[in-house]
């Protein structure tokens, strides 16, 4: 492995998925200003994800749509066919 390409600020970090809010508690060097208690007792920050493994449909293996801000309803009007 090459010497000095990867960050020392490792710290520990909560993602939690806002699909279905689902937390889990990782090593990160992703920013935050928000905070959260984890089950130890102690605070930790929190990263927001809109999609995780626990959410997305391949992992899932559901086919269940995520709709954040009305995104696929906004792409299907822009490109719904004109019937007249």
């Amino acid at each position: 492995m090459k010497q000095g390409i990867h960050p020392n600020s490792y710290r520990k970090v909560i993602f939690k998925d806002m699909s279905n809010g689902t937390t889990f508690l990782s090593r990160s060097t992703a920013q935050s200003s928000e905070t959260i208690v984890w089950e130890d007792g102690q605070e930790y920050p929190v990263v927001k994800l809109e999609i995780s493994n626990t959410s997305h449909p391949f992992y899932t293996g559901k086919n269940v749509l995520v709709d954040t801000a009305g995104r696929i309803d906004k792409f299907k009007k822009r490109y719904e066919k004109k019937t007249k």
